[in-house]
């Protein structure tokens, strides 16, 4: 490698260098030796991004944002890099030359040789040009199935590593509580208990492959006001800590992460990047959470700009330092010169910044940064690399056949049977009608926070670097030997009604008609899902209903394909349709899990993470309410959704028998077990989920009518059966009480063992006996479930 990357190597070697010495001595040393200046350094990110050429990174220029002097800054250090790949199209190898070069130049030119940490964003794949898109995680939720979404988030940690990336911004552990928030389509579903293990199963695989997972976001994001972005959070302290606080707790409890970022929202009068109860005396002094809280982009700015609790960009960086924010990101705006004055006239103590910078330095010795034999490179590229850098054009592939492969199986498992007459799976269809906005348009299966949603639509000219296929490509490879016609419709958005007419007389021709309806993914109004697009209520975006009502106007079969980023109401075409099949952004290879799943060579094996709504306007609202939270007669308004959590139908039938509890009473620091029976009674191969809910008839504070508390897939083949036997400990039937204390409470329980929040199959009643128990971070999380066949 040519002397412009390489690093100088010196014969004495400092403590903070030396491999063998203890992590906190090395960290002990290297903040003894830095001036104020220098440490603080250590505690911001500059926004970049990567050339295209290989030459070094260039600071991005955001609208948000004075230009930063990269030149300027990098004699005392800098902590982060921020999205070197997801901020301009670059081919990956090209990139990764580009970071090391800028890397060398960075540890070259501090007295320490401290290069900094680059992050990306990971949400549904590494977004980088070229990378895999995977599904959303709304459509992880669907699979419910953690041990896949392991093997996916390896998968983009490994793909991260290779162009010297080091940190994953995802993943999102936001609980659903209002389907009109744009952001729906980034989490993992309505549920705490699905957000946290499919959740954790992420990090644990992003971890593994040596990528610092950031939690987000901590705590409150989604349960603000009227589903709108940014927005205060209209919650109580047990909400908080029942629904929105325990993914977060899992995945640092049992996923690993290294870090967490803050949420925007305040929460009664206190934004989290202030809230020193919440980042410190919670997920630190009680969680034990030893990694780094990094901001959200311009959250300490927020402090002074937007939540109005800061009265300069002094006050902002001390009271985000305070509370708990060791990084600013993108860019330094306050923990710059800002925090370097206050410091030095008094006004923050130095203390702070020692914390901080002690936490951030710890993670940079632990990636091995500071090692003498740390090298820029990946290890995909070598020395020679950089004589030529057109000549690495293409050498790194991020999106490989295996990769693929693990986004069409979760594609699979993700689609949802929402309903389905027995037109489904279609037999032959001499001639189909396809109709709607999304039955022909490559990105209908994306996210706001892939790269061709987020980054691509600004550069229209660069090539979308992912093959694409539409469902209009996969069905007439799925049926060769049909006739099928096309027809748009209408738009997604644009309110047109023109095209209906053209629908509808392809609809009578046909055998059958699939109507291709949902969002188109964006952010800020771009899209009608995403960061920034929120609605004022769950009605199919434009005239998308009206499309569908015409369609159902005529005798011919109508199949109701979605491809979507929340659950809307379909109005008639819940009871009308003769399917429903739902898809929440299913990835680059969703159209073709959609096609199969049409076709019938994929048996449909998802559940809904989020409920359904019987009408637009019955939001807010999830399965857990509360008993005031359901139908009664003392309101017009009927909150029952049309599809309710956990709901997905099979192209196979399961029977559940033979329930066996093994003793009707456990003590409140005991356990229950149980037993089923499941067997698959059709004639095809196929998967039941089988979900485990809690039922808590009387509590000393009002409960939800049941929540999940566990769950499993079983894949069998016809005929075949399987002995599940489940161990559930009283843990799991803990709350918050009165005192702000989780109490596992003596009682009545049913355990109900459901195909659905509104299908429970098998009901166990047992009984809590003995003392009124306390419960904190450390107790049981997860029932026991094991598979067993049967003889």
């Amino acid at each position: 490698m040519n002397a412009d990357v390489a690093v100088e190597n010196t014969s004495a070697i400092a403590l903070w260098n030396d491999p063998t010495a203890p992590v906190s001595a090395r960290v002990d040393a290297l903040i003894d030796a830095m001036t104020l200046e220098e440490k603080t350094a250590q505690l911001f990110g500059v926004w970049v991004g990567a050339s295209d050429e290989g030459g070094e990174v260039a600071p991005h220029q955001h609208e948000m944002e004075e230009p930063v002097d990269l030149d300027a800054l990098l004699p005392t250090g800098l902590g982060q890099l921020t999205r070197p790949f997801g901020t301009v199209p670059v081919d990956p190898a090209l990139g990764a030359l580009s970071l090391a070069r800028t890397q060398a130049r960075i540890a070259a030119t501090n007295r320490f040789g401290i290069p900094a940490l680059a992050h990306d964003e990971c949400l549904a794949g590494f977004a980088a040009w070229g990378a895999t898109a995977y599904p959303v995680p709304l459509s992880w939720g669907a699979t419910f199935d953690p041990a896949l979404v392991r093997e996916m988030a390896e998968a983009i940690g490994r793909d991260m590593r290779s162009v010297g990336v080091h940190q994953g911004l995802a993943p999102v552990l936001d609980v659903v509580r209002d389907a009109r928030w744009g952001r729906v389509e980034e989490t993992i579903g309505e549920d705490p208990y699905l957000v946290g293990t499919i959740g954790t199963a992420y990090v644990q695989g992003l971890e593994s492959a040596g990528i610092v997972a950031t939690l987000k976001h901590f705590a409150g994001y989604s349960a603000s006001r009227a589903g709108r972005n940014l927005a205060p959070a209209s919650m109580g302290p047990r909400e908080r800590a029942d629904v929105l606080l325990p993914p977060f707790e899992m995945a640092i409890r049992e996923g690993g992460a290294r870090s967490v970022m803050n949420a925007y929202t305040d929460t009664d009068g206190v934004p989290s990047a202030a809230d020193e109860a919440l980042l410190t005396g919670l997920l630190r002094d009680t969680w034990d959470f030893d990694g780094t809280v990094v901001a959200d982009y311009f959250a300490i700015a927020f402090l002074k700009t937007l939540h109005g609790v800061a009265a300069d960009w002094a006050d902002a960086a001390g009271t985000a330092l305070r509370a708990g924010i060791d990084v600013e990101l993108p860019n330094v705006k306050t923990y710059g010169a800002p925090l370097t004055e206050a410091v030095a006239d008094g006004r923050v103590p130095e203390a702070l910044v020692d914390r901080a910078v002690r936490r951030v330095l710890t993670q940079k010795v632990a990636l091995g940064l500071l090692d003498p034999d740390w090298n820029p490179l990946p290890a995909t590229l070598d020395a020679t690399d950089d004589d030529d850098p057109s000549a690495l054009r293409g050498h790194i592939d991020l999106d490989g056949p295996a990769n693929r492969v693990l986004a069409r199986t979760l594609a699979e498992q993700a689609i949802v049977l929402l309903s389905n007459d027995g037109t489904l799976p279609l037999d032959r269809p001499r001639r189909i009608a396809l109709i709607g906005p999304n039955a022909d348009e490559p990105t209908a299966v994306l996210g706001c926070y892939s790269f061709p949603q987020h980054i691509g639509v600004r550069h229209p000219d660069t090539p979308l670097g992912i093959k694409l296929p539409t469902l209009r490509e996969m069905l007439a490879a799925e049926f060769p030997d049909a006739e099928i016609t096309y027809a748009r419709g209408t738009g997604v958005d644009d309110g047109d009604l023109s095209g209906l007419a053209e629908a509808t007389q392809l609809a009578r021709e046909a055998d059958v008609t699939l109507v291709v309806l949902g969002d188109r993914a964006g952010l800020f109004g771009r899209g009608t899902s995403g960061e920034g697009c929120d609605v004022a209520t769950l009605a199919l975006p434009g005239a998308q209903q009206p499309l569908l009502d015409a369609l159902l106007d005529v005798e011919t079969p109508v199949v109701t394909v979605l491809l979507a980023g929340r659950p809307y109401a379909l109005g008639r075409g819940v009871g009308e349709s003769a399917a429903i099949v739902q898809s929440f952004f299913p990835g680059e290879e969703g159209t073709r899990a959609i096609a199969g799943v049409l076709a019938g060579r994929v048996n449909p094996s998802g559940r809904l993470p989020v409920s359904v709504p019987r009408g637009p306007g019955s939001q807010p609202g999830t399965y857990l309410g509360a008993p005031l939270a359901h139908a009664s007669e003392v309101s017009s308004i009927d909150p029952t959704p049309a599809f309710a959590f956990g709901h997905g139908l099979s192209y196979t039938r399961f029977e559940w028998t033979d329930l066996a509890v093994e003793a009707q009473e456990a003590p409140t620091d005991g356990e229950f077990a149980l037993s089923l029976t499941v067997c698959n009674t059709g004639e095809r191969s196929g998967t039941e989920v089988v979900q485990l809910y809690l039922h808590d008839p009387v509590a000393s504070v009002v409960q939800p009518v049941q929540r999940l508390v566990g769950y499993s897939r079983l894949a069998l083949e016809p005929r075949e059966a399987r002995r599940l036997r489940i161990t559930i400990p009283a843990d799991l039937a803990s709350f918050t009480g009165r005192d702000g204390r989780r109490v596992v409470e003596p009682g009545e329980l049913e355990l109900r063992l459901s195909a659905s929040s509104a299908d429970p199959r098998l009901t166990a009643r047992v009984t809590l006996t003995g003392a009124e128990r306390h419960v904190d971070h450390t107790r049981r999380l997860h029932a026991t479930i094991l598979q067993e066949p049967t003889t």
